[in-house]
């Protein structure tokens, strides 16, 4: 791995010296055997895969769109056991209770025959949580998950347990039957930092599936890394150099989606009720880090902006009501945006 030069400086990010370089270097053939495993049971599904371990490397939580059987759930079981986490499945439905989610205090009674509360942590205790089909609990249940996303702890009876390190959801949604949901508003949606979208795999793909899940044996994977690797990984994507170039085109690109900024275009004005925040800046210059590492690079460039435009700003942007009306493509226009940036 070589270090990338900059004409225009650097702006954020400071590699430590040679030991930083030397975990980076380190680091690069292990996220490739990561990857490369993952890929070996999730058939069809690179782009998606490369997403979700940008979201991992990232720190973040991702929202998983997709129809059914096209493998969600294989492919967070399949991260799990390949990076060493604990893994944990909540199947979200209309009945669940926001206690079934983060636990509850129960009274217990030693030897001696004292009692007391004590607390019994639910399936959020865990270090990489699937949370499936969350569209279909009702919003008070779909708060108390979002809100353990966000502060990375659960409060009962007036007591904080922090949650495991480290910690991400990956929450699933079945884009097609919306009967009996309770879709999640613009201010939890913000939460996620990438909405990745599953398609179908391609007939090649299909056919090595068929070959592989029908026969008598199933492919198995073994563990690459662990908690205390992955948490370093993390430490050091926050600290990759970032261009002034990279930056500045993340700027421009945030807020060209603004339809109130100045540099909206005309298309962007008509077609966009509400753009992305400063948290979407946020997410897009973490990821774009991250997905520089796992391609073995120290920096990132402006292909990884335009590569994660898409699923890290399309959630968090709407359209108004004449654009879903004319069949406005939301990805389509973000696509255009961050395609002039090059």
């Amino acid at each position: 791995m070589s270090e990338q030069q900059y004409s225009s400086g650097v702006s954020a990010g400071t590699l430590q010296g040679e030991a930083d370089v030397a975990e980076a270097d380190r680091l690069a053939p292990v996220l490739r055997h990561v990857r490369q495993a993952i890929g070996e049971i999730v058939l069809g599904q690179d782009s998606v895969i490369e997403q979700v371990l940008v979201t991992i490397l990232s720190g973040g939580h991702a929202l998983l769109m997709g129809a059914p059987g096209l493998g969600k759930t294989l492919l967070v079981n399949t991260a799990s056991r390949v990076l060493g986490l604990d893994a944990t499945r909540i199947q979200f439905t209309p009945d669940l209770m926001p206690s079934d989610i983060t636990g509850a205090e129960i009274l217990d009674q030693d030897a001696d025959g004292r009692r007391a509360f004590r607390f019994l942590p639910g399936p959020i205790f865990g270090q990489l949580v699937l949370a499936d089909e969350i569209n279909r609990a009702s919003p008070r249940t779909q708060s108390a998950l979002l809100q353990a996303m966000a502060e990375r702890r659960v409060t009962q009876g007036g007591k904080d347990y922090a949650l495991p390190r480290p910690f991400h959801v990956l929450a699933t949604q079945n884009p097609i039957e919306q009967e009996g949901t309770y879709p999640l508003p613009e201010a939890q949606l913000d939460r996620f930092m990438l909405q990745i979208s599953l398609g179908f795999p391609d007939r090649d793909a299909e056919r090595q599936m068929l070959l592989q899940t029908t026969g008598a044996t199933t492919p198995t994977v073994s563990a690459l890394m662990n908690a205390e690797s992955l948490l370093a990984a993390q430490n050091l994507v926050r600290r990759l150099p970032v261009g002034d170039q990279i930056v500045d085109a993340i700027l421009t690109l945030t807020r060209s989606l603004r339809p109130e900024d100045p540099s909206a275009s005309p298309e962007v004005r008509d077609a966009v009720s509400y753009g992305p925040g400063p948290r979407a800046a946020q997410a897009l210059m973490i990821a774009t880090r991250a997905r520089a590492l796992l391609d073995g690079r120290l920096a990132p460039s402006l292909d990884d902006v335009v590569a994660l435009a898409s699923p890290v700003l399309s959630h968090r942007i709407g359209l108004g009501f004449g654009a879903r009306a004319s069949g406005t493509d939301r990805e389509a226009l973000i696509r255009k945006q961050a395609q002039a940036l090059l």
